[in-house]
């Protein structure tokens, strides 16, 4: 399965571009799964998505609906919540305690190694 980002015409979104067990052409944006088209070649496919999506952002329009944004062009703060089990939270808690650092700075440490990976 090909997986590219065409910013231009598909405004940020992934598309996702492979042939069905039909031997059709399926083109879909990875983050709006409900807006695909199929062609009997790869090209048609993506011509036939971007008509897709041209339809759709006029549907948003002319309803008073927000286009959908993806992802990728969305801006972030930084700062989410997220609950754990408490044992998680006190030995967390410890950690960031010897490392002489604060439960933020851990998390988020620990968060941007795993991310990398």
């Amino acid at each position: 399965m090909d997986k590219m980002k065409t910013k231009d015409i598909f405004d940020g979104f992934t598309i996702e571009l492979f042939k069905d067990i039909d031997g059709d052409w399926l083109a879909k944006f990875e983050e709006l799964p409900n807006v695909s088209a199929f062609g009997d070649s790869p090209e048609k496919a993506l011509q036939e998505l971007q008509e897709a999506w041209f339809l759709m952002k006029e549907s948003y329009v002319s309803h008073n609906q927000p286009v959908p944004l993806a992802p990728s062009r969305k801006e972030y703060s930084g700062q989410f919540n997220i609950r754990v089990d408490k044992r998680i939270h006190r030995a967390l808690a410890l950690e960031a305690f010897r490392a002489k650092i604060s439960l933020n700075a851990l998390v988020a440490q620990k968060l941007t190694l795993s991310v990398r990976q």
